[in-house]
C-alpha cells in the first residue's frame, strides 16, 4: 500500500506558507491522537502525565517549575500532576543537591519501566505502518524528522 496520495504534491506545498502549516498541523495531530488512542486505549496516565514522564527519563530530575515550563503549563497544573504521579509510585520528590529550598522530581523503577513500555508498544505500532510505505516515503520521513524537532524545539 502505498501513502503517496496523502504526501503533498510541489504544487500543493508551494501555493502558501499558510497552506503548508494547516496541512501539516493537520496530519501532525492525527499522527499524535492515533499514537495516544490506538496504541494503548486503556492507559490510566493522561497524555501530559507520560509528557512528564517522558521529560524526566530524557532530562534527569527537575523541579515543579522547571517541569512546568518544560511542558508549557502552570505551576500549579503541575503541581497537580506530580502530586498525582507520586501517588502513583511513577515519581519521587527529594531534596536539591545545592538549594536546600527546592525539591526535585525524580523518576521512579515504576516510571521507568512506564515510560519504556509505552514508548515500546508506541514504536511497534509506528513501525508497522512504516512497513507500509515505499522505501522513498520512508526517506522523505527520515529526511523530516529533524526539521520536525527543530519545529517542536521553536519558541
Amino acid at each position: 500500500m502505498t501513502y503517496a496520495k496523502y504526501m503533498p504534491t510541489v504544487e500543493k506545498v508551494a501555493r502558501t506558507d499558510a497552506g503548508l502549516a494547516s496541512e501539516l498541523r493537520t496530519s501532525v495531530m492525527r499522527l499524535r491522537r492515533r499514537l495516544a488512542v490506538e496504541v494503548h486505549p486503556d492507559n490510566e496516565l493522561s497524555l501530559g502525565a507520560m509528557a512528564v514522564l517522558g521529560a524526566l527519563f530524557r532530562a534527569g530530575d527537575h523541579s515543579i517549575g522547571e517541569l512546568a515550563q518544560r511542558e508549557r503549563v502552570q505551576p500549579p497544573s503541575m503541581t497537580r500532576t506530580v502530586n498525582w504521579l507520586e501517588e502513583g509510585g511513577y515519581v519521587a520528590r527529594r531534596p536539591h543537591d545545592t538549594d536546600g529550598r527546592q525539591v526535585l522530581v525524580a523518576l521512579t523503577e515504576s516510571g521507568r519501566a512506564t515510560v519504556l513500555a509505552d514508548r515500546a508498544r508506541r514504536d511497534a505500532w509506528l513501525n508497522q505502518r512504516l512497513r507500509d510505505l515505499t522505501p522513498e516515503e520512508r526517506a522523505v520521513l527520515r529526511k523530516a524528522v529533524p526539521i520536525l524537532e527543530a519545529l517542536s524545539q521553536k519558541d
